[in-house]
């Protein structure tokens, strides 16, 4: 199947799904999406009790995504940069502390802790894993998804201080989990740690990625400035995701982080000093857009991804046993920052419950594991982290808008 028919039918399914939620179930877009596309995948794994067996065509057709590709080299440039875009400079700067703090030291600990954690516990459940696998586990399931939440932050109304905390931070980490989750893979491949090549190599990804996003995004900024003409200010926008983010992967520095700085760059001095009132409007529309579709796109793959998955009943139960263990190490990774800040400025109310409970996981913990080696180690760990991100879409993503409304 080529890829222009592959693509025909997910978008198809895409729009057929959103149209379904939003008549009928009305469910944020994205997570009504990835449930419909959960229900249909359940059904075709059902339907060889009725002696319709398509699940083996289906599964063929799902084999030739490549999800971690799609989502890592494909999509979540655009995502990144779509997300960074709509930041407001000045209030992240408010709250740089707090998101540096949470985005470098939190996803370091939450590595540690679940590392440490998952160690002890797979092999009471009959699965041994290596300490230095463990910790690749807890890199790929520590960054927070700012997908499915911002939608319902920006409906509900939150104060724009702790909408900036949760979006912000969820922009940064996934940045720095990948870098760590890079350097960790290396060390497992050479079979070796050193500590001080991993610290300059997490430098050089996490460091030079900003620099080249900041870079890229200043020459852009300046070429907005001497134009004026939305179609060829679009272009410019494009080419800084797709070639931007190549560049930096080939310079061996991290392309999530100089997505997420030429994205601030371009949505704050872009649209303030270089851009005229029709051209704000059109490429906000143009991204959002983009946005959108690469979102629903996102959680139908998601969905789908239910068909690939072999099951393993001790893999359940860990994946079970992970979600309330890795919600606690949230809880530690945001009262730790929170309380040492707390004697030099003032929170919001329910900043901690928010911020925990807002750090849903989502499609790049999915992609980091599938692009682990093919073993029954990764097949062990996918289910994993597949319940984990199913439990926090959907009950998390469902949930938050309520908890949001008491400090609206």
């Amino acid at each position: 199947m080529n890829i222009i028919t592959l693509t025909s039918i997910l978008v198809t399914f895409c729009a057929l799904f959103s149209y379904i939620n939003y008549r009928f179930i009305k469910l944020p877009t994205t997570i009504g999406i990835m449930i419909i596309a959960l229900l249909v995948s359940s059904v075709v794994m059902l339907l060889p009790v009725l002696n319709i067996d398509i699940l083996p065509q289906v599964r063929s057709m799902m084999s030739e995504i490549d999800f971690s590709e799609t989502l890592l080299h494909g999509m979540l440039s655009f995502l990144l940069f779509a997300g960074a875009l709509h930041v407001n400079w000045k209030n992240l700067r408010e709250q740089k502390y707090i998101i540096s703090f949470m985005a470098l030291i939190g996803t370091l600990l939450s590595t540690a802790l679940v590392g440490f954690i998952t160690f002890k516990l797979f092999p009471i459940l009959g699965f041994k894993i290596e300490f230095i696998h463990a910790l690749i586990f807890g890199a790929l399931i520590s960054p927070t998804d700012p997908i499915a939440v911002m939608a319902i932050l920006k409906k509900v109304g939150v104060p724009k201080t702790l909408e900036t905390k949760v979006v912000g931070e969820s922009l940064f980490n996934d940045g720095i989990a990948v870098v760590l989750f890079i350097a960790l893979l290396g060390v497992a491949e050479h079979g070796e740690f050193d500590g001080s090549h991993v610290a300059l190599l997490f430098v050089e990804e996490a460091i030079g990625g900003a620099v080249i996003g900041a870079v890229l995004g200043y020459i852009v900024f300046l070429m907005l400035r001497s134009v004026d003409n939305y179609q060829v200010e679009i272009f410019l926008t494009l080419a800084l995701v797709m070639g931007g983010y190549e560049l930096a992967t080939f310079l061996h520095t991290s392309g999530p982080i100089a997505m997420v700085v030429a994205g601030l760059i371009v949505g704050n001095a872009g649209r303030s000093k270089a851009m005229s009132s029709n051209t704000k409007e059109n490429l906000d529309n143009f991204w959002e857009l983009i946005d959108e579709f690469l979102n629903a796109l996102l959680f139908l793959l998601l969905g789908f991804s239910l068909l690939i998955i072999e099951f393993n009943q001790s893999a359940l139960y860990a994946g079970l046993l992970m979600i309330p263990i890795l919600l606690c190490i949230r809880y530690l990774s945001v009262v730790l920052p929170i309380s040492i800040l707390k004697n030099f400025r003032k929170f919001s109310p329910g900043v901690i419950n928010m911020l925990t409970w807002g750090g849903l996981r989502g499609g790049i913990s999915v992609a980091l594991v599938l692009s682990l080696p093919v073993s029954e180690e990764r097949n062990f760990l996918l289910l994993v982290t597949y319940c984990i991100v199913m439990f926090s879409i959907i009950v998390q993503g469902l949930t938050i808008g309520k908890l949001a409304k008491r400090y609206s």
